[in-house]
């Protein structure tokens, strides 16, 4: 009898389907063993989505400098400024809903931007200033428009007024606002592009005021839990730190070395003491990588509409050309636009991109990138965690990426 049960539990074993290694691309492979060898960066993680099907998932290299723990496809990232597309999804939300519009003034909700300004010479200890013309808008806050003091030639002092209030500091997003509000403006909303972190953190504490609870909250209850990114938040749970990646920056001797940030050498804790919606969230590939195919898919996520199709189509558009800029452009390449969250590609050739006209994206500070190419249906996520500077530091990769994932899918 014992032998008739081994024998069936043998058979029924031996029916089983072996696992199934994940997906790979060999020459993305090749691209990223080469990038996280002996000279290079610590670790990735890649994972790219096509016509919604996993064609590459795989970590390269190690989580730490000691090359003690190897990199696993669910390590957890900081991913800094790709939280402004999330951050931009929930304002959008409640755009949706009637609660909030693109065109509305930000100080209908937010009243502390009611009498703004706007720096018209003169130096940080005796600024001259006018009232603003303009309004500031939604629209100006989701396209970086909204003329905030964020350095670039000529804006030094109004700079130096915004580095007075000391907004990293703040407690909280409406503490940080209360700061910002103080401080002129650097020029008429919808007059310049100029990308930085405090036009999102507004956006942010609009989202808390209009929906009535906490910024975080809200991520977690109409975002983070409806597209199951259980690895995705403002703080990283005690018990899953150790998959927190080491965040490492180039040294003066031209190694890499720990960056100096509290968060990095505590890894997990927030990286600012406030929600920062510009960029304050951890967050695992395959969890972005659900975000960003629910934006592919016209903000469908299974049986679940998080946002209407049109809604995301025009995130996906140059905003640009709704402003008063001289040139629908971003500051850094003429060959992108800007939408609600994220950069729209207009020129791939110039930009050196074998992606189509109209791919969608953006990029965090600590080398974090993602792209959605609606017209190849595609996303592609390359996950690192290295703040660049200085001199000789290590090549940017994240177009050589998204080319190799082209080339490899387009040939």
């Amino acid at each position: 009898m014992l032998a008739l049960l081994l024998l069936a539990i043998g058979h029924a074993m031996a029916a089983l389907p072996a696992p199934v290694a994940p997906p790979r691309l060999p020459a993305v492979d090749a691209l990223l063993d080469e990038a996280t060898g002996r000279q290079g960066y610590t670790g990735a993680v890649a994972l790219v989505i096509d016509h919604g099907r996993v064609v590459h998932d795989a970590a390269y290299g190690w989580q730490d400098l000691a090359h003690d723990r190897p990199m696993q496809r669910d390590s957890i990232f900081r991913i800094y400024s790709m939280t402004k597309t999330v951050a931009s999804v929930a304002a959008l939300m409640l755009v949706e809903e009637g609660k909030l519009g693109l065109d509305d003034p930000v100080a209908r909700h937010l009243p502390e931007f009611s009498r703004l300004q706007v720096f018209a010479g003169g130096s940080a200890t005796a600024p001259q200033l006018r009232p603003a013309s303009n309004p500031l808008t939604v629209r100006h806050l989701l396209t970086h428009t909204a003329g905030f003091a964020a350095g670039g030639e000529g804006f030094e002092a109004v700079t130096q007024l915004l580095e007075q209030q000391r907004l990293p500091q703040a407690h909280n997003l409406a503490d940080y606002t209360a700061r910002l509000a103080r401080v002129p403006l650097a020029s008429e909303p919808g007059t310049r592009f100029r990308y930085d972190s405090t036009s999102i953190e507004v956006l942010s504490r609009l989202v808390e005021v209009v929906a009535g609870q906490p910024f975080e909250t809200f991520l977690q209850q109409r975002i983070f839990q409806p597209l199951d990114m259980r690895d995705t938040g403002f703080v990283v749970p005690a018990a899953e730190r150790a998959r927190v990646v080491e965040l490492t920056t180039m040294g003066e001797h031209g190694d890499l070395v720990l960056a100096d940030e509290a968060h990095a050498r505590q890894p997990g804790v927030a990286l600012r003491p406030y929600s920062s919606g510009a960029g304050g969230l951890y967050a695992t590939a395959a969890d972005y990588g659900r975000f960003a195919q629910m934006l592919l898919d016209g903000g469908r996520y299974g049986r679940l509409q998080l946002l209407r199709a049109a809604t995301v189509a025009s995130m996906m558009q140059n905003q640009l050309v709704h402003t008063a800029l001289p040139r629908p452009v971003t500051e850094f390449s003429d060959a992108e636009g800007f939408g609600l969250g994220g950069a729209v590609l207009l020129d791939p050739a110039m930009k050196g991109r074998t992606a189509s006209v109209g791919a969608f994206g953006w990029s965090g500070a600590a080398s974090t990138y993602y792209a959605i190419d609606p017209a190849r249906g595609r996303v592609a996520i390359l996950m690192l965690q290295h703040l660049p500077g200085g001199n000789d530091d290590l090549p940017r990769i994240g177009t050589a990426f998204y080319n190799r994932v082209d080339q490899a899918l387009d040939p």
